[in-house]
């Protein structure tokens, strides 16, 4: 396999990464294992964020977007995982690596359709973490979110996530216990860092 596509942004790169491996190492019997996306199985949840990564490249470079609805994941892959998810994370990659880091207006798919070029690729890298995330605890992974990565990631998420809730895009934010980084971007996400299946 070719080595991944680098976009130059450091919040992604590592957010491609943490999806990467955690879609490559999850074992065989848990593709229908329940997440912490409650309506989703780890396939499902695999299927919205690689077709959210691919909606990133496209509000960008104006190419295809997902041929299925992320919002509404069949659960049924047509290829291997990560067949699924690679083609997407590349594409993704690509279209920031064309975007300069004082980009004021980048196109993104979620309101209000046009970022800074830091919050847009945060934007990017939260949805690729966090599912990340998701599938790790549903398959006995370990969590794939770092101190550094959960930060940055929060940063982002404070751009943009509020004016998402009440479209369900995320969950209601659980007040935080003053914990660590990690802990600290998912309740503010909605997501119990203790979420058990």
């Amino acid at each position: 396999m070719s080595e991944p596509i680098i976009s130059g942004w450091n919040v992604l790169d590592a957010a491609h990464q943490a999806l990467r491996s955690t879609v490559r190492n999850v074992p065989d019997q848990d593709w229908d294992a329940p997440t912490p996306c409650s309506e989703w199985n780890v396939t499902q949840v695999l299927q919205h964020a690689a077709g959210d990564q691919l909606g990133y490249a496209a509000a960008i470079t104006g190419g295809p977007g997902p041929d299925d609805n992320p919002f509404a994941p069949s659960g049924t892959l047509d290829a291997a995982p990560m067949e699924v998810l690679e083609p997407t994370l590349a594409a993704c990659a690509a279209a920031w690596a064309t975007i300069g880091k004082d980009t004021t207006e980048v196109p993104v798919p979620v309101p209000p359709n046009s970022l800074d070029a830091w919050v847009g690729a945060g934007a990017a890298a939260l949805d690729a973490a966090v599912h990340a995330w998701d599938i790790a605890v549903a398959t006995g992974q370990p969590s794939p979110l770092t101190p550094e990565l959960a930060r940055d990631l929060l940063k982002a998420a404070k751009e943009i996530v509020e004016p998402l809730r009440p479209y369900g895009a995320y969950a209601a934010a659980i007040q935080d216990d003053g914990g660590d980084d990690v802990a600290a971007l998912l309740h503010y996400l909605g997501r119990d860092p203790n979420w058990k299946a």
